[in-house]
């Protein structure tokens, strides 16, 4: 009779060259190439079911999550913020590629029933995203150029049409979302969220793709993955100061802003801005409280198939 093998524990540490492994099982640590090859060599080397916890970083951990995850072993990406919270915790002083192994382990033993096992978006998540991104790099480089170049009145002809040729680029790239929006079928979910007053193309395209991220049981979770949940730090009869938690995509937050800041001008929305300022919120506030409202609808118009349906 065959002897079953317990899974096991695992942390890792990646970087672009070389993954350093900590295993519940052993005192060593090992380091491994990062690359298909070497992975799936020693992916076959764990028990079945082992669990595996990485801290995200980049692009450098994707190809060990789906090669992990296809591979039947569960999951766990860390956020790297908490990551270091907890090793300031637990008082480790040292920070080396070893000693983050070992910690990323420490903390998955201990934190293991509050975690939850990732899930592979779909490939078009990260076309998307990366698409997403790199427009607003470009935004950002057009606009600091602009403003370096507009008091340099030789550079004015040269500078506009830099300017030109950038937003030519911008162009191309929203064509390129619309076209990979439309090769899985969520762009259909990007006019559900368009025809929100004050949503416009991009933020439409945004929130289409990060629905598809993963399954959301809730608009708060949904919310809570865009980083716009807030952070409550009480104690006693002092109460904190709030804020965002911000642990979702930066760029998608700029643009849940930037609507709510055209959605507030609107006859849908001004009235609702106006009773949040008139609580006591400031202008930021007010805003930031508005995108949430947008967001919270455009979930509910993805989760249930529905339309919009603007107030009369």
């Amino acid at each position: 009779m065959t002897k079953s093998v317990e899974s096991i524990l695992v942390g890792i540490d990646v970087s672009k060259a070389e993954l350093v492994i900590a295993r519940s099982d052993a005192p060593q640590i090992d380091t491994i190439n990062n690359s298909p090859s070497a992975i799936k060599r020693w992916l076959k080397s764990l028990p079945q079911g082992s669990r595996i916890a990485l801290e995200a970083t980049g692009i450098y951990h994707r190809q060990l999550a789906t090669l992990a995850h296809a591979a039947a072993h569960p999951l766990y990406l860390l956020d790297g913020y908490r990551l270091s919270r907890y090793r300031d915790g637990v008082g480790t002083r040292a920070k080396t590629d070893p000693s983050d192994a070992r910690l990323i382990l420490r903390y998955l033993s201990n934190e293991l029933e509050e975690l939850k096992p990732w899930i592979p978006a779909h490939d078009a998540f990260y076309r998307i995203q990366s698409l997403m991104r790199r427009r607003a790099s470009l935004v950002h480089t057009r606009v600091a150029l602009s403003q370096s170049l507009q008091d340099v009145p030789e550079l004015k002809q040269a500078s506009k049409q830099l300017d030109t040729h950038i937003r030519r680029v911008e162009l191309l790239i929203t064509q390129r979302l619309k076209q990979a929006l439309a090769d899985v079928g969520w762009d259909a979910d990007a006019k559900r969220c368009m025809d929100i007053e004050g949503i416009g193309e991009l933020s439409s395209m945004a929130l289409a793709n990060t629905f598809h991220r993963g399954r959301f049981k809730s608009s708060d979770a949904f919310i809570a993955y865009l980083g716009m949940d807030v952070k409550v730090r009480d104690s006693g009869k002092q109460a904190g100061r709030r804020k965002l938690t911000k642990k979702g995509d930066p760029e998608l937050r700029r643009l849940l802003y930037n609507a709510a800041m055209a959605a507030r001008k609107t006859a849908a929305w001004k009235a609702l801005y106006e009773t949040y300022l008139s609580q006591g919120l400031k202008p930021i506030q007010a805003l930031i409280k508005l995108a949430r409202k947008l967001a919270r609808i455009a979930f509910a118009l993805m989760q249930n198939q529905t339309v919009y349906r603007p107030k009369t």
